[in-house]
């Protein structure tokens, strides 16, 4: 058996633009010998109905003065070329190689010179060699050229045109020699994102403000109070600050000739995007396009992968119910006494005791800590979206590495720490645009016009900024 689909999990929204006959008790039919019995409280059916969480947990804001953000990411230490052909035959002493590198910039050159010593393998077969560059770099891009003699007596294992990968471990003098010839500079990544400025507005009328309502009323904050236009002002406040942090995880950029770039329906209307953190990990992060991961060997290969990267030794895996419970069965399914019983894990399992299936985190290699994401669960939002092998594309969680990182700040003009995840907002001494809220209209307090109405407005402008996203895994369906 399983649950049936009907009845379903309501989606109904409870906001509306205007205030309809729904909202009112209509039944005023005082002839009536018994009046029903009511609750002075409605009923809050949907427990904890926001989504914001996930920035707060893992991220930090802090205050930024322009309309682009940029900063530098470290290049890697050492330089790997993986489009190399060999000229020479197999068993040759000797081979030119041409080596292509398109993002060498104008006037540079590859970064092997004379006298280093190079492990050159066949990318295809693995057969290696071991050389020394004797001829140094020639060629204007994106082709070079190096010349190598092998220091096996077998010479060249691979044959011509094979294509090779090739590194630099070493060098090697002879006696009474001038040093190495050239130097190479330190090339940082350059990333930016710009900030995107996200509005939203709550209004009533003052003849409606005077209406005392029926039922209390209660928010997620705390709030309470019979006016039933207090319930939708904080209900809106709510979802603006939902928006604050749905909007940074999958906000994109306006692609050239897009439909946003160009339309002219809406001039007010954004036209630019900006970029969010799944847009992010999932250009130049790491994506694992089967789903979940749900066996050691799957997570294998996650960190196999991690190894290649930052190699960050604590890690978060914000999930949906779903992913969650896969791993809570990966890891119980590890205890050798689990086979038809619940005795895996520190349990007594005494007869008293409510038995814990879940597990928090487990540690291979690197520590994983796991924790829900709401926002992959509500039906609103991307719980609802459709699930398995068909879902091409649907996130089911997102590993984060815990910690800051080392950047150039490009405004500040130094390195500076900054957490991997951090949102940077638009302000000055005279303007901060956080989080703006203001009043207008003549009732509620409001005296900025004549309009007989409270206006409550919320603007921010800030964007996301995205770290080291080599270090992040993105889990989802689909390639």
């Amino acid at each position: 058996m399983a649950i049936l689909a009907s009845p379903t999990f309501g989606l109904t929204p409870s906001s509306e633009q205007v205030p309809l006959q729904t909202n009112y008790i209509t039944n005023f039919n005082f002839l009536t010998q018994y009046l029903p019995d009511t609750y002075e409280k409605e009923f809050e059916r949907y427990g904890n109905r926001t989504v914001a969480s996930f920035l707060r947990m893992v991220g930090a804001e802090m205050p930024s003065n322009s309309d682009m953000i940029k900063w530098a990411e470290q290049g890697r230490l050492h330089t790997k070329y993986t489009n190399c052909v060999p000229a020479a035959a197999a068993a040759s002493s000797t081979s030119v190689f041409t080596i292509t590198d398109a993002t060498i910039t104008s006037g540079n050159t590859i970064s092997i010179r004379l006298g280093q010593t190079v492990m050159i393998f066949d990318n295809a077969t693995g057969l290696s060699n071991k050389g020394i560059v004797i001829v140094a770099p020639a060629g204007a891009g994106p082709t070079y050229t190096i010349t190598v003699a092998y220091y096996e007596t077998g010479g060249q294992t691979f044959a011509a045109a094979s294509t090779c990968s090739i590194w630099v471990y070493g060098s090697e003098f002879k006696k009474g020699t001038n040093g190495m010839q050239g130097s190479l500079e330190a090339e940082d990544t350059i990333f930016s994102n710009s900030p995107i400025i996200i509005k939203d507005k709550y209004a009533v009328n003052g003849s409606d403000m005077a209406q005392i309502g029926w039922v209390e009323v209660t928010t997620e904050n705390g709030a309470t109070g019979y006016l039933w236009y207090l319930k939708s002002e904080h209900e809106t406040r709510l979802r603006f600050e939902d928006y604050l942090e749905t909007a940074m995880v999958e906000a994109i950029p306006a692609g050239a000739g897009s439909g946003v770039a160009t339309q002219v329906t809406f001039t007010s209307a954004g036209n630019k995007g900006s970029e969010g953190i799944f847009y992010v990990v999932n250009d130049r992060g790491n994506v694992w396009g089967g789903g979940n991961p749900t066996s050691l060997s799957d997570w294998d290969t996650v960190i196999s992968r991690l190894d290649k990267q930052g190699a960050i030794e604590e890690n978060v895996v914000f999930v949906n119910r779903d992913f969650g419970f896969d791993i809570d069965d990966m890891l119980a399914a590890q205890n050798s006494y689990g086979v038809g019983g619940t005795s895996y894990g520190l349990f007594d399992n005494d007869k008293d005791m409510a038995l814990n299936l879940g597990f928090t985190g487990f540690r291979r290699g690197y520590d994983f800590y796991k924790t829900d994401w709401k926002y992959l669960n509500d039906p609103t939002m991307r719980g609802g979206m459709p699930t398995g092998a068909i879902a091409s594309g649907n996130i089911t969680g997102l590993l984060v590495p815990a910690g800051s990182t080392n950047v150039y700040d490009q405004v500040m003009g130094k390195n500076a720490k900054r957490p991997f995840l951090h949102v940077r907002y638009r302000a000055s001494e005279a303007e901060d645009r956080r989080y703006k809220t203001w009043m207008t209209g003549s009732a509620g307090g409001a005296q900025t016009s004549d309009l007989d109405a409270m206006e409550v407005n919320f603007l921010s402008e800030r964007a996301v900024c995205t770290l080291g996203a080599n270090n992040f895994v993105l889990f989802r369906y689909g390639v």
